[in-house]
C-alpha cells in the first residue's frame, strides 16, 4: 500500500509514530490542529497559511519545552547517580 505521496506504507513506522503521540498528548494536539486545517479548505490561502504558521510555532513550543522537561529529568536523574547524597529539587512552574 502506498501513500499520497507515492511511499510505501510501514505499519511498524505508523505504530511507533502512534505511540510517541500517545505519550505526548499535547504534541498529539498540535497535530491535530495542523491536520484539521489541511482538511478544512476554508478561507483564503493566506488566511490558512497564517493559521499554519501559528499552530507550527505552537508546536515547535510544545516540542521545546518538552525536551527541556525531559533533558531536566535526565540531569537530575545523573547527578543522583554520580553523586547519591544530592538533593534534587523540582522548579516550581
Amino acid at each position: 500500500m502506498e501513500t499520497s505521496h507515492g511511499q510505501p506504507s510501514d505499519p511498524r513506522r505508523e505504530k511507533q509514530l502512534l505511540e510517541k503521540l500517545r505519550s505526548h498528548p499535547e504534541l498529539m494536539e498540535r497535530f491535530e490542529a495542523i491536520l484539521e486545517l489541511t482538511e478544512a479548505p476554508t478561507g483564503t490561502a493566506d488566511q490558512i497559511e497564517e493559521l499554519l504558521v501559528a499552530e507550527m510555532r505552537r508546536l515547535g513550543n510544545k516540542a521545546m519545552q518538552t525536551w527541556a522537561q525531559s533533558a531536566e529529568e535526565q540531569a537530575a536523574e545523573d547527578l543522583q547517580q554520580k553523586t547519591p547524597g544530592a538533593r534534587v529539587r523540582k522548579k516550581r512552574s
